[in-house]
């Protein structure tokens, strides 16, 4: 294996945001039973420590290829762009006001201990979300069009945080 290879690489996987869940994880097992620290126990020193250093750099590569969100910044700047999430905070104006919207109503129903508003809002991000990731693999895979991709991943940003908001505010009010 090599170490200079990008995520996708490692596991023998295309260069696309649109990605194959099954085929990382049947990778991802297939390069840890291999890499494993605990299988190289009995070797030198050197050796153990190379295992280690795989092990970590495996596990990593697949936390950010199995996150939709990670995926896409990765692949960005793999693409050569970045996505200027530290930066550039510039929405369109109706998603900035349906953002608001939604964390008012949020804050409204973690208040009046309204889980079921919590649980509507929740679908509705989680139904919201899943039409953006498929919007960004469409953007990024058959459009190569990097710079609303980098749009989209900060959108996307956004409604990630708010999905926390509304499950932190349910678990709030079932505890």
């Amino acid at each position: 294996m090599d170490f200079n290879q990008d995520y996708f690489a490692l596991f023998g996987l295309p260069r696309r945001q649109a990605l194959d869940e099954l085929a990382l994880e049947g990778h991802y097992r297939d390069i840890q039973a291999r890499v494993h620290p605990d299988k190289h126990a009995h070797l030198a020193d050197v050796d153990r420590r190379l295992a280690m250093q795989w092990a970590s750099r495996v596990n990593e590569a697949y936390l950010v290829l199995k996150s939709p969100l990670k995926r896409a910044e990765y692949l960005l700047r793999l693409l050569g762009h970045d996505p200027q999430i530290e930066h550039n905070t510039a929405m369109p104006p109706d998603f900035l006001m349906r953002q608001m919207e939604l964390r008012e109503a949020v804050a409204e129903a973690r208040q009046g201990g309204d889980a079921d508003a919590l649980d509507h809002m929740h679908r509705q991000m989680a139904k919201e979300m899943k039409a953006q990731h498929e919007a960004l693999a469409a953007t990024l895979d058959q459009r190569n069009d990097h710079a609303r991709g980098a749009e989209l991943v900060r959108q996307l940003m956004f409604q990630e945080k708010l999905l926390h908001e509304i499950d932190n505010a349910l678990e709030t009010i079932e505890a």
